[in-house]
C-alpha cells in the first residue's frame, strides 16, 4: 500500500502534468506515492515511454466528466492512507507531503492543504471564509477585495481551501462521500468544506509549506465556464449544507 494517492484530471493538459510528474519525482522521492491520471477527454501521453519512480494508474474517460465525478472515481481506484486532489497546473519547489501529513496528525482535522502563491511569488487567495451572497455581488462590482485571512507563521484554520490542492485521510474523505457530483464545476471545494465543517472536522492550512499555481482563471475569460461559475454558487446557496451553516453562526 502507497502512503499517498495523488488524483490528478487532465482535460488535454498532458504537457502540464509531465511538468508536474517531473516535479513530484524531484520533489518527493522520500514519500511514497501512487499517482491516478484521469484523461477526461482523449489525448495522446508525452511521457508514455518514460519509467517514474512511482506508479501510475491512467482512467481514460469516453465521456468527459465534472471535477467532482472525476475525483471520486479516482478515489476508488485509490490505495493509499492519504487521498490528495491536485491540479496538472500545481508547480512544486520542494515536498509538501511532510508538513501537510504533520497536519492531519491531528484527529480533528479533515484536510490539509499548503499556502498556494503565484509564479511571481504572490499570496493567492486559496485560504477563504465561506461565501455569501452578499459577498459574491460585493466582489462583482469590485468591492470587498483582499484576502480573508492573514498568513502568519503558525497553521491557519481556514473556513474553506481551494481545490487546486487538497488533501484528505482516505477514511474521512469516504466518511463525508467524496465531493459533490451535483456540482459539475466550481464550488465542490467550497461544499466539500462545508460538510466537513458541519461534521466536526476542521480544515487546515499548513504555514509550513507553499505550492505555485499557474492560475488560468478560466472563468474570467470564456462565458460557458462563467456560466457554471454563478450556477454552482446558486446551488451551493440553496443548498440544505448552506442553510445549516447559516443556521449553526
Amino acid at each position: 500500500m502507497q502512503q499517498i494517492s495523488i488524483s490528478i484530471v487532465s482535460h488535454l493538459q498532458c504537457s502540464l502534468v509531465e511538468k508536474l510528474l517531473v516535479d513530484i519525482e524531484r520533489c518527493c522521492k522520500a514519500s511514497s506515492i501512487e499517482v491516478i491520471l484521469t484523461l477526461n477527454m482523449h489525448e495522446e501521453l508525452p511521457f508514455a515511454g518514460r519509467s517514474f519512480p512511482f506508479p501510475i494508474k491512467t482512467i481514460h474517460k469516453s465521456t468527459p466528466q465534472g471535477f467532482a465525478a472525476n475525483h471520486n472515481q479516482a478515489f476508488a481506484h485509490a490505495s493509499g492512507q492519504f487521498f490528495c486532489v491536485m491540479n496538472p497546473d500545481i508547480r512544486l519547489n520542494d515536498n509538501p507531503f511532510p508538513a501537510l501529513l504533520s497536519c492531519l496528525q491531528n484527529s480533528s482535522v479533515g484536510i490539509a492543504a499548503p499556502l498556494v502563491v503565484g509564479e511571481s511569488g504572490e499570496m493567492q487567495d486559496s485560504v477563504r471564509r465561506f461565501p455569501t451572497p452578499f459577498k459574491i455581488i460585493c466582489r462583482v462590482f469590485g468591492r470587498c477585495k483582499g484576502i480573508d485571512y492573514v498568513v502568519k507563521d503558525e497553521t491557519i484554520f481556514p473556513d474553506w481551501v481551494g481545490g487546486m490542492f487538497m488533501m484528505f485521510p482516505h477514511s474521512v474523505f469516504r466518511e463525508i462521500g467524496g465531493f459533490d457530483t451535483g456540482f459539475f464545476l466550481y464550488y465542490e471545494d467550497v461544499d466539500l468544506c462545508a460538510r466537513l465543517t458541519l461534521g466536526g472536522y476542521r480544515v487546515a492550512a499548513c504555514h509550513e509549506v507553499s505550492v505555485i499555481h499557474e492560475a488560468r482563471r478560466t472563468s474570467h475569460a470564456n462565458l460557458r465556464y462563467l456560466w457554471w461559475h454563478v450556477m454552482s454558487a446558486f446551488r451551493f446557496f440553496l443548498s440544505p449544507v448552506y442553510r445549516q451553516l447559516r443556521h449553526r453562526k
